[in-house]
Parts: C-alpha cells; structure tokens; sequence
C-alpha cells in the first residue's frame, strides 16, 4: 500500500467513524442495543459476503483461518461494542473517546508482548501525541457536560473495550499469519460477532424489534455500510499492509470529526482547546504514518 492511498483510508475511516457517533445517537431509544448492534453488524456481513461472492473472492476458510475470525468476531464485533454502549450508559461520551484514543499505545504493547513486534521510537511518541491530543480536544467538553452517572464504572467498561479491541486486532493478524484473505475473513468474523450477541440478546430476554422511523433505519443504514463494510474493509487492509498500531490510531482522528459533527448538526461550541488537540492528533498521525511497520 503506497503512502498516499494509507493517507486516503486512514482519512476515509476517519470520516466515517467520525459521523458514527452521531448516528449511533439516533439508534438509542426503544430498541435495546444489543438488538442494534445485532442488525448493524449482520446486514454489514450479509453486505461483505454478497460483495466477496460478485468479486469471486474465496469464503472458504481453513480451520485455523477460522478460529482467528472467531477471536477476532468475538473481540472486534461483539465484546468491545457491548460494553462501548455500556460505558456510555454511565460515563460522558467525550470521556469513552479519551480512553479509547489510547487504542494505538494498547496495540503497540499487545503485539509487543504476543508477536514479538518491535515498534520504532516514532510510533510510540506518536501514540501518546494521540492519547494527548485527544485529552485535550475532550477536557472541555467533560468540563461542561459532567463525568456522567457513575464515571468509575464507566471507565473501567471503556478500558474493557479498548482492551477487547487490541486482543480483536491481535487475532486478525493471526488470521493474516494464517493466509486468510481480508474481506472474507472480516465477513466471517462480522458473522461470528453477530451471532454471539444475538445469543446474548436471546439469553438477557432483549426484545427483537426495529423502530420504523427514518432517523432509525437511514442511521442503521449507514452504520451498517458505511460504519462496517467500508471502514472495517478500509481498516484491516490498512492494519495489514502498514501495521495495526497505524490502523489503531484511526481512533485518536475520529473525535475530532465527531465534534465538527456536534457542530454542524447539534450547535456545540469548541475553544483553543480544541484547535491545540487537534495540532497534537495530527502531529502524532504524521509520526505514525513515517514510521517503519514493525
């Protein structure tokens, strides 16, 4: 992958995840949200298997290709977006983006400690430009809005996420190690992810409905195809091709997409602040994309 086209997905990516969140706003309500993110990430696999057959990509999947989509689907798709919702529930969303802009510093430990992966000065010092800068970017929004219902608790869920999302990653590269080509293998563990919250959902006793609205399905739609397919697409060829701490620090760029977002559609308001974490993202971006792959 050429240095231009990274630039393009990682921008892509950024962009899409960006809007999600507020899309994912418009998803909360009657439906529980585990039924949510069952629909969202099964219509996105339905979507990637259809898209792998037209191309004539292979599905099948070797034993040990598929036990990684497993990992992968259960980490990725299922256990880190479950309690993603659940530490929104109790903490500031501007609160779950900080801890989750430490995604990229959690990947670069992880596959340090699993793989062997030695990664260069630069994308260390980048991967705390991005914790840093996202810090900064969200102190005034957690300042005016308050911590939320019970902070500790809610931290310590985003903290589960994050951690999902790394060990997520690391079984990705183990299907990658195992020759799994990507889109078949992120389809499967889309597949994978949905069925195991939908054995959730079936267990807790969730309630199996869509609200017929169009603010509902048209941001299920995008979630689905935009916020799934494309992105998680975008973002795995990226991982692969220049590395999962670059591909991870995707999550250090969507907040501040997300506040130009509550700009346009909910009236926020952003100060210095902001304009000196969104320096210190991108400066971090810029050590991470000129640094060697491990």
């Amino acid at each position: 992958m050429s240095r231009p086209f990274a630039i393009a997905a990682i921008a892509a990516c950024a962009l899409i995840w960006g809007t999600t969140w507020y899309a994912i706003t418009l998803q909360l309500g009657p439906v529980d949200a585990v039924v949510s993110i069952v629909w969202r990430f099964g219509l996105a696999a339905v979507v990637l298997f259809a898209f792998c057959a037209l191309t004539r990509r292979p599905l099948r999947l070797t034993r040990e290709q598929h036990m990684a989509a497993i990992g992968q689907g259960a980490f990725v798709f299922a256990v880190s977006y479950g309690f993603v919702y659940a530490a929104e529930e109790q903490a500031a969303s501007a609160v779950v983006a900080v801890i989750f802009a430490a995604l990229a510093f959690v990947n670069l430990i992880l596959f340090r400690v699993l793989a062997g992966q030695k990664a260069a000065p630069a994308a260390w010092l980048g991967a705390v430009f991005g914790v840093m800068g996202v810090g900064v970017l969200s102190y005034g929004q957690m300042a005016a809005s308050g911590a939320g219902l019970n902070p500790g608790l809610g931290v310590a869920l985003a903290l589960t996420a994050v951690m999902a999302s790394a060990l997520g990653n690391w079984f990705a590269w183990r299907a990658q190690q195992a020759g799994a080509p990507v889109l078949p293998a992120t389809a499967w563990a889309m597949a994978y992810g949905t069925a195991m919250l939908a054995l959730y959902g079936l267990a807790t006793g969730a309630t199996w409905r869509i609200e017929p609205t169009p603010a509902y399905l048209l941001s299920l739609l995008h979630l689905s195809l935009f916020g799934s397919v494309i992105a998680f697409g975008l973002y795995f060829t990226l991982a692969r091709q220049r590395g999962y701490a670059l591909a991870s620090y995707i999550s250090a760029l969507t907040p501040p997409i997300a506040m130009l977002v509550s700009v346009v559609f909910e009236g926020a308001r952003f100060g210095w602040s902001a304009l000196i974490g969104l320096a210190l993202v991108l400066a971090g971006q810029v050590m991470l994309i000129r640094a060697p792959k491990p």
